[in-house]
């Protein structure tokens, strides 16, 4: 029996018409018609309910035809066409973004029974949460438990592997075959979680996951007594990357924002300042702990990582005198050294920019210092005019770069406009082109439910092919659930 699955649109309370999508206080001749001779609409509720259904649609044939209804074990691809499933498994990462989606359903339920308690809400919250809970009881299925030596202590840690194995908890999780970008993926999705159910385990599992992350972030000193910083890419890596600093800087935020008034405390372990090899530690507020490494994560990366074009660089490399991990002994005790990095390397991709364009909003409603706002908007300009190409593939819509993981990536950045609407009123533009070219593929290339790789160009090779991502299919339903909920709120006020 497959698991929580409804057949696509037997729930809807509305007719699926095609619709003219420009979102609120975008201009009605900046993008044009869906198809020619369809009802157009500027309703923003009606627009945002079509967009949470098409979200949920998404992702129940996604669980339907990815995910075993036993096991819950997730297929990497899926081809409509040929009806079969690849026999690879889907990574962590990939398994994350169908918490990703369904927390962005949540999310979006919740802002349309406040709304106008519509009829979504009643028939699909509770369905949702049970399905959200089984999402994270089965991604027990790639952890494991290893002994790391990091920069100030030797510590047995239960994380997550990047593949999964047939046994909860007994994942291989040693070396590279963990990396800390994938618990920050989590880590993410948790509090989010935590926040739309209260759900304590959320909570404790994510400052589980960020107190192992930290402890990979450099605190070893230069010759001045300045922290090196930077987290590198996993525990086996030394190259510090974009992807594996920026998405923890607004979980940080999050979580100082749930301890600000409290006194709770955290151990800060680090090194002497003065004496560059003495390992300390001390007891300090979490409220402050969390937010002081928002901070010195973003300004890191910042420093490193961001381009003479205003967008963000893959990460540091360079390495002296190669990438070797390397260690040093203090008082008889083992520790991880600095390995030097001394060059930004890599393409600019759309999540590096999206993550610190997040980072940044929240960094500002925060703390309220204006370098924020002004680092989020210069950012978010920059990001759109380096990554969306107007008439690329289609006269007047914009293409983002579909090869590789880019889906995914872009859907990064467009959580990252959607936030940062409270900067600048402009980035709706930016939010328009993802609509409609969610639209555009919805409509013209709707394979029994399944949208191809390239929403404007269609399915192409992919026909023969293994198909599209479940990573990708969870992604076009995070985007839809999140612009649904952006027409729901779409009065917020720029901050000031």
């Amino acid at each position: 029996m497959k698991f929580f699955i409804i057949a696509l649109y037997c729930t809807m309370f509305w007719s699926l018409t095609s619709v003219t999508v420009v979102l609120s206080g975008c201009a009605r001749n900046s993008l044009p018609s869906e198809v020619e001779g369809e009802e157009e609409t500027d309703d923003p509720q009606i627009i945002a309910r079509r967009n949470l259904q098409r979200s949920i649609d998404l992702i129940d044939v996604t669980i339907d035809h990815y995910f075993d209804p036993e096991t819950f074990e997730m297929r990497r691809f899926y081809n409509p066409f040929t009806n079969v499933k690849s026999d690879e498994r889907a990574s962590v990462w990939m398994y994350t973004a169908g918490i990703e989606a369904v927390n962005a359903v949540l999310s979006a339920l919740k802002q349309a029974q406040e709304i106008d308690g519509n009829t979504l809400y009643k028939d699909q919250y509770e369905r949702y949460i049970k399905l959200l809970d089984n999402l994270y009881a089965n991604a027990d299925y790639y952890l494991g438990t290893f002994e790391l030596i990091s920069y100030t202590q030797t510590k047995e840690w239960s994380v997550y592997a990047v593949d999964r194995v047939n046994q909860k908890g007994q994942a291989n999780v040693s070396g590279i075959l963990n990396v800390y970008d994938d618990q920050m993926w989590l880590i993410r999705e948790l509090l989010d979680s935590y926040k739309l159910t209260g759900k304590m385990e959320y909570l404790e599992k994510a400052e589980y996951l960020t107190a192992y992350v930290l402890d990979g972030w450099d605190v070893t000193r230069d010759s001045n007594g300045k922290e090196n910083g930077g987290i590198p890419w996993g525990p086996g890596y030394t190259t510090k990357h974009a992807c594996s600093n920026g998405p923890l800087i607004s979980p940080l935020v999050w979580l100082h924002e749930i301890y600000k008034d409290k006194s709770d405390k955290i151990e800060h372990r680090y090194i002497d300042a003065e004496n560059k090899q003495t390992r300390r530690t001390e007891q300090v507020e979490k409220g402050k702990y969390y937010l002081d490494y928002a901070r010195s994560i973003y300004e890191w990366q910042k420093s490193n990582l961001l381009n003479a074009s205003g967008v963000y660089t893959d990460m540091m490399g360079g390495c002296l005198p190669n990438c070797d991990i390397r260690y040093e002994e203090v008082d008889g005790v083992r520790y991880r050294a600095n390995t030097p990095l001394t060059e930004a390397v890599g393409e600019a991709y759309t999540y590096n920019s999206g993550t610190m364009l997040s980072g940044a909003v929240d960094l500002y409603r925060v703390t309220g210092e204006r370098k924020y706002a002004t680092d989020g908007r210069e950012l978010a300009k920059n990001s759109f005019k380096q990554f969306a190409s107007l008439g690329k593939d289609i006269p007047q819509y914009y293409s983002f770069g579909t090869d590789g993981f880019r889906n995914w990536f872009n859907g990064i950045l467009m959580r990252s406009y959607h936030e940062a609407i409270s900067l600048d009123q402009q980035v709706e533009t930016y939010l328009t082109a993802f609509q409609q070219n969610l639209d555009y593929g919805f409509e013209r290339y709707n394979q029994d439910g399944f949208l191809p790789t390239n929403l404007l160009k269609g399915w192409a090779g992919e026909k023969n092919g293994q198909g599209v991502e479940g990573m990708f299919m969870f992604t076009y339903a995070a985007q839809y659930a999140i612009l649904g909920e952006h027409q729901l709120t779409s009065d917020l006020k720029v901050l000031h």
